[in-house]
């Protein structure tokens, strides 16, 4: 059951990281936003963001600047995060009202590579956005491009601004893909002290601060999917 909790001012607000008064931000919405309806306008600027936008978690930067919706359109990349941080920021932008949430989930076809490094499959705190539409919160998950689940062989993820768009439990072919094990909840704003923590203590391995995992991922995706 969605939630219904109605929307307050934080929810239109630019933030350190959710920066909808960013020029590049603002721009970014204007070109992508589409429909007369809040809820055509949040599908149109989800298709942008989720596709627009490269997946990439092999490069992931933790500081306050790589966490920001500026520094995910600089690069044309990010995982799933900055991806979700963005969508609430163009959103805002637009006057849908916005916030961030969050899951472990556990992935079943990550990479070798990325396997080796985090030492799990667990994904602590993947992002989201959640995008009020119509009287209700509705879960809008903009990470894995088009592009991206060609190579791995995933369903995309659809929204169309009425049911929640989260992960897939299976791919194309019927293999187990995402499973949701743990939810944080809803946030006004980046948890990003806490999302630190976190991963220093669940991946020790694993650089956060801006030194790329050695490798291309969608290419790693899609030769271990057997597509390349």
């Amino acid at each position: 059951m969605n939630d219904t909790t109605p929307p307050g001012p934080q929810h239109l607000a630019a933030t350190r990281w959710i920066e909808t008064d960013h020029p590049a931000v603002r721009a970014f919405a204007r070109e992508h936003v589409h429909g007369e309806t809040p809820r055509e306008k949040a599908v149109s600027l989800y298709l942008a963001v989720r596709d627009g936008l490269r997946y990439d978690p092999y490069r992931i930067d933790m500081s306050d600047a790589g966490m920001s919706a500026s520094r995910a359109l600089e690069q044309g990349h990010g995982w799933c995060v900055p991806k979700a941080v963005l969508l609430a920021a163009v959103c805002r932008a637009e006057g849908i009202p916005a916030r961030l949430g969050f899951a472990d989930v556990r992935n079943h076809l990550s990479t070798e590579r990325m396997r080796h490094t985090m030492k799990t499959d667990v994904f602590v705190w993947h992002g989201y956005t959640s995008l009020w539409i119509d009287g209700a919160w509705r879960k809008a998950t903009p990470a894995f491009n088009i592009e991206l689940c060609d190579k791995f062989g995933l369903l995309p993820l659809e929204f169309d601004g009425e049911a929640d768009s989260i992960y897939h439990p299976f791919d194309r072919e019927g293999r187990q893909h995402m499973e949701y094990v743990n939810e944080h909840g809803a946030f006004d704003d980046l948890p990003l002290a806490r999302m630190r923590e976190v991963f220093r203590e669940v991946y020790p391995d694993m650089p956060t601060d801006a030194q790329p995992i050695e490798g291309d991922f969608g290419t790693d995706a899609a030769r271990e999917a057997g597509r390349a």
